[in-house]
């Protein structure tokens, strides 16, 4: 199908004004019971009473608007891919480790899990993995499979190429700050980037200077500190994972007046992923007693 921008962006138009918006924000300071009254009357759910129904129902009519609208394979591929890949992993750790995959499988994306599994009995979409490889080199080596046929299905999109050559990029920074040594980072690292290896590995160094400005002139400077904060505190990159997240919906959101072409599709996208991913942080926070405090600082493309 061709992709028609002014029937899309009409599509989108109308969604937009379903979006949660501002209610989000309202939240934190409620009870679940308050939130959940409020999705309900929203709509959000369709009539779901179980917060993971609720979410579920979510998600599935993302999946079906990003399948019926997506304007051509790049996109679809951007945002269902991924979970080809996740779900594949899965998969392959089970085959290997005579483990089920109990909790561990997410929805189809491109593909049905039947056909990801023939396709794993068949060795097809499986990166080459050393036969005494660790759980973390498994997953590494899924990971830059996967950044690998994004960028190459990305190849002839700009903004794809700049959103991921960006994830890529904080992936192995927070790669290179979780590693005990020098050796395990490389190990770990997926391609696609554009920050060099040996800007990566100044975070090995034992010069603090060399540490403390290692990329105080890359794009990546806000997000650098914030990863070497949380290293020199010893305390989990939860803030550093948040910046990384909400990447791509900051990215557009610092441009939304001037989105073109394609753009709204993934602005528009994006916007609905944060919604979703945001409800479903606050309610588990409720849930658990965390503060209005906390659960704020949690949330992405909000702020």
């Amino acid at each position: 199908m061709t992709f028609d921008t002014t029937f899309t962006n009409g599509v989108i138009a109308v969604r937009e004004r379903q979006l949660l918006g501002e209610k989000v924000l309202r939240f934190p300071e409620q009870t679940a019971g308050e939130v959940l009254r409020t999705l309900s009357e929203s709509g959000f759910g369709g009539g779901e009473s179980s917060p993971e129904a609720i979410f579920s129902h979510e998600e599935e009519i993302l999946d079906e608007f990003i399948r019926t609208y997506a304007p051509d394979e790049a996109d679809k591929a951007f945002f269902l891919a991924p979970r080809d890949f996740h779900n594949l992993k899965a998969l392959y750790k089970a085959k290997v480790t005579g483990q089920g995959t109990d909790g561990m499988l997410a929805p189809a994306g491109m593909r049905t899990l039947e056909e990801l599994q023939e396709r794993l009995e068949e060795g097809k979409d499986v990166p080459e993995i050393k036969e005494d490889a660790t759980g973390a080199e498994i997953g590494a080596a899924f990971d830059r499979a996967e950044f690998e046929y994004l960028f190459r299905v990305s190849a002839l999109r700009p903004t794809l190429k700049k959103l991921l050559v960006a994830c890529a990029d904080m992936t192995n920074l927070l790669t290179a700050f979780r590693a005990e040594t020098q050796e395990e980072a490389e190990a770990l690292f997926v391609h696609g980037g554009k920050l060099k290896q040996k800007q990566f590995l100044r975070v090995f160094s034992e010069d603090p200077e060399v540490r403390a400005h290692a990329l105080d002139k890359s794009p990546y400077a806000a997000f650098y500190r914030e990863c070497l904060s949380a290293k020199e505190k010893k305390i989990p990159y939860t803030e550093a994972e948040r910046m990384k997240e909400e990447y791509d919906i900051r990215f557009f959101f610092e441009r939304r007046f001037a989105l073109s072409g394609k753009e709204p599709f993934l602005y528009y996208v994006f916007r609905r992923k944060a919604e979703i991913r945001n409800v479903r942080t606050i309610l588990i926070c409720l849930n658990a007693g965390v503060s209005e405090k906390e659960i704020r600082r949690r949330l992405i493309g909000v702020k």
